[in-house]
């Protein structure tokens, strides 16, 4: 049995305990902790590592030309740059695309004392307070911003247009509108940034998914 304070990376239905004392390796090659896919020439012979240093685990880029792509708890996605590395204290994915396809890679680790460090002294941050989100316009977030919310392979980082989002609630595509653009000037009147201009829906997305606003038990909202 696996102690569930242990460090693990999962890939399909396998479970492997990471090790402190010795890098976890993926790849290509078959001298890999895990070989991803020997034939496929798109995956780096080693595209990545896991390893223990000062106390935290980091996920390092191993490869000289391919990122990997890093989707956190929240559903949010980065590049880790060849050559970077990147400190993990919370769950994350890790994709590593191939020519074949593409390989996921669940990393979960013990999380970082330092979320029960005291809060600072000082004045309490203040955005977004007293705006009211019914169930409606939960349900328009959702179905916006189902794909950060999807696991793989439904997962998909970016707002659907209004036309596929309404479909999916079987609204009028205006009355989608509407709602998302009068909980925009709410939220933005009561102090939360970036939420107008050619970003406004990544925006939305980010500080939808950061405050709670939505999560993925609401998928239900649209049916999944």
């Amino acid at each position: 049995m696996v102690d569930p304070t242990a460090a693990t990376v999962t890939v399909g239905d396998a479970l492997h305990p990471l090790r402190e004392d010795e890098p976890f390796t993926f790849g290509r090659s078959e001298n890999c902790t895990i070989c991803l896919d020997p034939a496929d020439t798109g995956i780096s012979r080693r595209a990545g590592s896991l390893e223990h240093e000062g106390g935290t685990w980091w996920l390092v880029n191993r490869s000289s030309l391919r990122p990997l792509a890093v989707t956190d708890e929240l559903g949010f996605r980065s590049l880790l740059a060849p050559g970077r590395r990147l400190a993990v204290e919370a769950p994350v994915r890790v994709t590593v695309d191939g020519t074949a396809g593409s390989h996921v890679l669940t990393v979960s680790v013990p999380r970082s004392g330092a979320a029960s460090e005291p809060a600072a002294v000082g004045t309490t941050t203040s955005v977004g307070e007293g705006v009211l989100v019914s169930e409606l316009d939960r349900a328009a977030m959702v179905a916006l911003f189902a794909g950060y919310l999807e696991d793989p392979p439904r997962y998909d980082p970016y707002p659907k247009s209004y036309a596929a989002a309404a479909a999916r609630l079987g609204w009028p595509r205006t009355t989608l509108v509407k709602r998302i653009e009068y909980l925009r000037t709410r939220l933005t009147n009561a102090g939360v940034p970036n939420l107008t201009g050619w970003n406004a829906l990544p925006g939305l997305a980010e500080y939808a998914i950061t405050a709670r606003l939505i999560a993925k038990e609401d998928l239900r909202l649209i049916g999944r």
